[in-house]
């Protein structure tokens, strides 16, 4: 046998060896369920559990200031969302007692609310005000929310013609009977604080951090108050172009700072079981009139499993500022749900989706994460919350921060 047969030989054994590589590559080019790959993850907490409150804005915001005290090498914190909470439910009282019973009460709230907690009361570790005094070991608020806005409601209707000067002490002991009594010293890894000291110890400057967002029906670069129900407190964010709201979420994640987001979980296309949330192109209004015909014949429940089943990468709509304040004003974008971005990712496709850590505890098929696509970011994002160092200069420049 001649140097050119055992050549020849020796490269087809070595093409019949590398086949199943070919094979398994081609498999994973053409498989078109997505397919995650995380490019950048930032310090985070472990995933908690709302269960069935409406406190998402507080889980959100502490994770967020857990995941700033990582960042600047505190260590790692498990803070409590209730002190948060209790602290929003009395001032949301005064309000809504002050406004005649006009204005939204409940469980809900926003991202300020916690800085304004920081900043007036201080905060507490999770040990010294789990929030759980009504013999639950999750959080269930149902009959709390149902009882406090029971009692504002008596107050509104003024039966003796004048409001008592007893009425805070016995909201408060209704937090009491449900939340705990706040403690006035606590201990925490052998000191004794406050609320007021313990938020000092943390070194936290609620004045750092600044919320945004982007509307045309208010002025760019200038602070406005979002009509929302639960801005409850009427805090007010900045307004910029949405392509700067993404600018500042990409420049923030890649200069190591976390990102607080509120969105709009009703779309269809948030399928967080899934870990998923997508705005697809086509839509029922787009389709031809025999597929809608035929759309329209299926139950709720079979349009679901057909048009949003996402066993596939579907294409997805370019969403505009226009897309976006129409949205909002016709009430299909809704401020539902605070959430955390911790990094980001891309598909099979190179695609790129935005990192998101939940508060409904850690049962989805991402232990509590969930990839956000970039048009849905664009589309859906009520505000975020920021460290101000996390803007770019020439937005935080027109901003004048």
């Amino acid at each position: 046998m001649n140097d050119m047969k055992i050549k020849s030989i020796s490269w087809l054994l070595s093409i019949v060896m590398l086949m199943p590589f070919f094979v398994k590559a081609q498999e994973t080019k053409s498989d078109s369920s997505y397919q995650f790959t995380l490019v950048k993850q930032l310090p985070y907490t472990p995933v908690k559990n709302q269960f069935r409150s409406g406190t998402c804005w507080s889980f959100s915001a502490i994770s967020f200031i857990e995941s700033e005290l990582l960042r600047l090498g505190k260590g790692e914190y498990d803070l409590s969302e209730m002190f948060c909470v209790r602290d929003a439910y009395e001032k949301k009282a005064e309000k809504y007692l002050r406004m005649g019973g006009t204005i939204n009460f409940g469980g809900g709230g926003e991202f300020h609310d916690v800085l304004h907690t920081l900043k007036n009361k201080g905060l507490m570790p999770e040990e010294a005000y789990p929030g759980l005094n009504y013999g639950e070991k999750n959080h269930v608020h149902g009959e709390l929310d149902a009882v406090t806005k029971a009692y504002m409601d008596a107050l509104i209707k003024n039966p003796n013609k004048k409001i008592s000067t007893a009425w805070m002490d016995g909201f408060k002991g209704i937090l009491d009977a449900y939340l705990g009594p706040l403690p006035e010293n606590f201990v925490y890894q052998g000191k004794q604080y406050t609320s007021k000291s313990f938020a000092e110890s943390l070194g936290l400057d609620p004045d750092d951090y600044v919320c945004l967002s982007s509307f045309t029906h208010h002025p760019f670069y200038q602070p406005f108050i979002l009509e929302v129900a639960d801005n409850w407190a009427w805090g007010e964010m900045y307004n910029v172009t949405l392509d700067e709201m993404m600018e500042i979420i990409d420049y923030a994640l890649d200069k190591g700072y976390t990102v607080g987001w509120a969105s709009d979980v009703s779309d269809k296309g948030f399928a967080y079981n899934k870990g998923l949330a997508v705005i697809p192109e086509t839509d029922v209004a787009e389709l031809s009139g025999a597929e809608k015909a035929r759309w329209e014949k299926l139950t709720e429940k079979e349009r679901n499993s057909q048009m949003y089943n996402f066993d596939r990468v579907v294409p997805e709509k370019n969403v505009t500022q226009e897309m976006r304040q129409r949205d909002f004003d016709n009430l299909q974008t809704t401020d539902d749900h605070g959430m955390h971005i911790v990094g980001y990712g891309t598909d099979q496709f190179g695609h790129k989706y935005y990192y998101v850590k939940n508060s409904w505890g850690a049962d989805n098929k991402f232990d509590g994460f969930f990839y956000a696509s970039v048009p849905f970011v664009r589309l859906k994002t009520i505000n975020i919350v920021v460290h101000k160092n996390a803007l770019p200069k020439d937005i935080r420049k027109k901003l004048g921060i």
